[in-house]
């Protein structure tokens, strides 16, 4: 697998710093977990910010705060921690599957026009976020962006006006873009997309139905 489209610095940078909406930072460790380089230049990042919170002066601690830490641990039962089941060969990465509870095989698919979706829940009031499955050789209608949008390519390949997506590569779009996605014919495209605002669809009807299916 041969990634071509990274995380862009500005997002690489806010996630390690603990800065991203939750939307964002899913697809930004999703594209981590399948991506070696991407891993690297977050290291590189993560110990900068390390080596910077070094020269700060260190903050008084509150008095008893270490007492009062045992106290809670000792009063507090502890239960053992349930294995955790992992699929003998997932498909989707963590931690998307746990946002979904289950890989590939156990998905619920809802119709949106030519594609579907699944939308996943989150606690960020920021973004919108969702799974597309794009039938084989099929289009997305065309559209622009109201805001950001993230797409993730975790199966499958799409191309549009910009280039062609593979498996661990990450498009990110925004208003001064108009394209419409169109999946290969050799299979389903697979994608995790984060929004944080409406499509612009260029088709009347799609603007007419977008209410409905929540793009």
């Amino acid at each position: 697998m041969t990634i071509r489209h990274h995380i862009n610095d500005d997002l690489l940078l806010a996630y390690a710093s603990g800065n991203l909406a939750e939307g964002w930072s899913l697809a930004v460790a999703c594209h981590l977990a399948m991506c070696p380089e991407c891993r690297r230049k977050l290291a590189v990042a993560e110990a900068a910010a390390g080596a910077l919170l070094e020269e700060l002066p260190p903050e008084p601690s509150p008095e008893n705060s270490w007492e009062r830490l045992k106290a809670r641990l000792l009063s507090e039962p502890q239960e053992a921690a349930e294995p955790v089941k992992r699929p003998a060969k997932a498909t989707l990465p963590e931690p998307l599957r746990t946002y979904l509870g289950g890989d590939l095989d156990t998905l619920k698919w809802r119709s949106m026009g030519t594609a579907k979706q699944i939308v996943i829940r989150t606690n960020d009031n920021e973004t919108q976020v969702r799974l597309l499955r794009i039938g084989a050789g099929t289009p997305v209608p065309e559209h622009t962006h109201g805001g950001r949008e993230l797409t993730l390519v975790l199966t499958g390949r799409f191309h549009d006006e910009v280039d062609s997506f593979g498996p661990g590569d990450l498009e990110d779009a925004d208003g001064s873009l108009t394209h419409q996605p169109v999946a290969d014919p050799e299979e389903d495209c697979i994608c995790l997309a984060i929004t944080d605002a409406p499509l612009k669809f260029r088709s009347r009807f799609m603007r007419i139905i977008q209410p409905f299916l929540g793009i």
